[in-house]
Order: structure tokens, then sequence, then C-alpha cells
């Protein structure tokens, strides 16, 4: 058991302030980049120091799947069981088709290269948004070389494959996820501490940045930061803090925490109902039996 602590009655509402917190695998370096495979029942993930791709299943347990996997760390799948990786090492946001082929999305701005893209997330439409911190530029979580842009910023790749920036303004931009109707992104800023939101237009463009919750603790690694991030099908906030998942309104007020037995990485929304939360947590996976579903998204369709 991890205690849940309860900061507004609409927590008791999405978990069971009792809620077992199962550990199903450990071992890992540090793993991030979960991502739910329905077709397979298989969450997938990463382990960046490691420089390894695992999955894992009820069934089989853990399998490896990627040595060396270019220090992947975010992940996502289309409607189209495509998954989309980003690589800390070769500073780049690839796409996996299900049939094996890989394809280069996005390398460089303006001539100069990316910094490590570092989490994705694709519109039902096929608009795809990713964050680029530096990261991957770092020893340990990447290749350790100069920087060649100048800002750390959030990205729109149009569905024409086009590459646009949507914010520069960002000192490390993380986790980002969709709300539920898709009209709106959030971007944290995991130095700062904070979670930005953005209006969607119709063509994926961002506008009416603002700050959308301030000082999900205080950007100290050592306790745990603004990483991870995901929503709930109602449009709350699930991202990892200090102490664990920090659970926010849709307003912004601090609802909770489920408290995480090691620091709290990234997370992600599986099962066959969609209401078991998996969140990575330094060198091992949790999960997490909610009372809601997550965010219902494309490729939970995958058949």
């Amino acid at each position: 058991m991890a205690a849940v602590e309860v900061n507004d009655p609409g927590m008791l509402v999405l978990v069971d302030r009792a809620v077992a917190i199962e550990q199903v695998c450990t071992g890992f370096t540090f793993c991030e980049g979960p991502i739910w495979n329905p077709r397979e029942q298989t969450l997938y993930f990463s382990d960046m120091p490691g420089d390894v791709r695992r999955r894992w299943n009820d069934r089989d347990g853990v399998v490896e799947l990627r040595n060396p996997s270019n220090k992947c760390n975010g992940m996502t799948y289309d409607g189209a069981g495509n998954l989309y990786v980003c690589e800390h090492v070769t500073s780049s946001l690839v796409m996996e088709t299900p049939g094996g082929e890989r394809r280069t999305l996005a390398t460089h701005w303006q001539g100069k290269s990316l910094n490590s893209p570092n989490d994705v997330v694709v519109r039902s439409d096929g608009v795809v948004y990713f964050s680029d911190p530096t990261y991957g530029r770092m020893p340990g979580f990447g290749l350790e070389r100069p920087v060649e842009l100048g800002f750390q910023g959030v990205y729109r790749l149009a569905t024409d494959g086009t590459l646009h920036c949507e914010a520069d303004d960002f000192d490390q931009p993380n986790g980002l996820c969709l709300s539920p109707d898709e009209r709106t992104l959030y971007v944290n800023d995991t130095t700062r501490a904070h979670i930005r939101a953005f209006d969607i237009a119709a063509d994926g463009s961002l506008s009416g940045g603002r700050t959308f919750t301030a000082d999900v603790g205080t950007g100290d690694y050592a306790v745990g930061v603004v990483d991870g991030m995901k929503c709930d099908e109602h449009g709350n906030i699930y991202v990892t803090g200090p102490g664990g998942i920090w659970v926010l309104g849709v307003d912004g007020r601090r609802l909770g925490v489920i408290g995480m037995p090691e620091i709290a990485g990234n997370l992600n929304w599986g099962g066959r109902d969609w209401r078991d939360l998996y969140c990575t947590c330094s060198t091992s996976i949790y999960r997490v039996r909610m009372k809601v579903r997550g965010n219902p998204v494309a490729y939970m369709q995958l058949a």
C-alpha cells in the first residue's frame, strides 16, 4: 500500500484512499515512456540510461525489444497503430509502422539539429506535438554533445509533414497531453515546476499560452519533478511530482497525490477497460486501479 493524499473530496471520486500500488516489474536503470498497446494488452516502455526498449504483460513478463534503442524516451500510437518514438541519441522523432518500417519525421529546425525530442502526443486527425528539451544531450540520459538551437521549444508536425515551432520560451519543456476534446494542449516545464495550457485551432496551431498551475514541487530532481503527464476521461490532469502522481482538477486545483514508492518519472493509462494507471518510477513500474478511465484516444480502438 501507498498513501493517497486527499486535498479535495473530488480525489476520492477518482481513486480509493487505500488503493493498492502494485509493482508489476522492476530491475531497470531509469524507466520512462510507457505506452499501452490495446491489441496486445501489453505495456511498452523505455530505459534511457540503459539504452533499452522493453515490453511487459501479465503473460510473458518483461521482454527486451531494442538494444540499443537510441536512448528513446516518450512514445505514443496513432489510430492506425503507428508507433511514434522520441530518440535522445539521434535528436529525432521517428515513426515505426506495424509492418516494421522506420520513418524519420523530424530532425532539424531551420537547418539546426533539434535538441532531443522528449515526449509526443498525436491528435485524432494525425497532427503531432512534441517537446524538445536538452536532456538528450546530457550524460547518462543521452549522448553528450553541444546544443545547436538557442532555445527549448514545443513543435507541431502537421499532417502534410511540415514542422512548426509553436512555442520557444520554455526552459525545459517535458510532458504534454491533450484534453479529451482536443481543444487544449498541456505542456509542463520541468525546471520551472509549472504546467502551461494552449488553445488549439482547427489546423492544430497553438495560441493563448498561459500558466495552468504552478509550484508542482520546486524543480528538485532528487524528490520528483513535473515530467510525464496525462488526462482522464473528465479532463483531470495526472502529472508526476514530489511524492508520486499529482492529480489536478480541470481548473488547476490540486485534488491530491497518489503516493509512489520511488520517484515517479512518467505514467499512462491501460488495461482492458482503460482504468489501470501505469507509472514508471525509477527502477520499477507500478499499477494503480482507478475509478475512472483514461482520456479516450484513437489508439484505444486498435483491433
